[in-house]
């Protein structure tokens, strides 16, 4: 009896060296190995987004869900306040244009619940940001 590979053990025989790949990588990594560093590459509406103190961000997060946009449309202005977003290269005013244009998107598509979806999501976004700005502000050392 021929007890080798059959036309339908390829699926298999690919998932054991998978594994074995992935052993080895384990191996390699706890001796030394390569490290891979994964960064989130985001749009220029994600990016627009201003990194707000924990409070305004909460009422951002509770405004875009009740009323879609409208906190989008309020963080915006924290932008010529002074809030930092991850678009450092750009003029304020064209950070300013991007949040009211989310705002905007989030407004006209709520009808078809996608705007009401994006803009719920856009708060927990700010609420995110609001505490990783925290969290960072704290653990620089103030030479003032």
């Amino acid at each position: 009896m021929d007890h080798g590979p059959k036309e339908g053990d390829s699926a298999g025989a690919a998932a054991g060296d998978a594994a074995r790949g992935a052993a080895a990588a384990a191996a390699a990594s706890s001796s030394g190995g390569v490290v891979v560093q994964v960064r989130e590459k985001k749009g220029p509406l994600r990016a627009a987004i201003p990194y707000m103190p924990f409070p305004v961000a909460v009422i951002c997060l509770f405004l875009n869900t009740f009323v879609p946009g409208l906190g989008t449309f309020v963080s915006a202005f924290t932008v010529l306040c002074g809030a930092r977003t991850d678009l450092p290269d750009r003029h304020i005013c064209c950070v300013f244009w991007l949040n009211i244009a989310a705002a905007l998107i989030q407004i006209l598509t709520a009808i078809v619940m996608v705007g009401w979806i994006m803009s719920i999501f856009w708060g927990m976004d700010m609420v995110i940001l609001a505490s990783e700005y925290r969290y960072n502000e704290h653990r620089i050392p103030q030479h003032l």
